[in-house]
């Protein structure tokens, strides 16, 4: 069975107007308390969930073209394991970025 995708452009500063009955549903549900939502088709997500949570494997940041001033034996070491260093450095100051945002 073959899914097709469809994709959508969406421009936002041509959206079609919200009908009176969209803009009486949205007042309906800004007004409700958030101990009258229905959760019961959503499980809770516990602390084991968030040890062995993943990033989107489909997530890529954005890069930025910078000038960095590198200790010369430090630009050694990275370019002497081959095609990469640039992805290795990345890599290297990620991690330590992730180590730091974590303690």
């Amino acid at each position: 069975m073959s899914k097709k995708i469809v994709k959508h452009t969406v421009n936002l500063t041509t959206l079609t107007p919200l009908t009176v009955e969209q803009k009486t549903e949205i007042e309906v549900a800004a007004v409700l308390p958030d101990d009258t939502i229905d959760y019961s088709d959503i499980p809770p997500l516990s602390e084991e969930f968030w040890q062995t949570a993943v990033r989107n494997p489909f997530y890529k940041p954005t890069k930025t073209t910078t000038t960095v001033r590198v200790d010369s034996d430090v630009l050694v070491w990275l370019k002497s394991k081959g095609k990469g260093y640039q992805t290795r450095l990345n890599a290297i100051l990620r991690t330590a970025m992730l180590h730091e945002i974590k303690h």
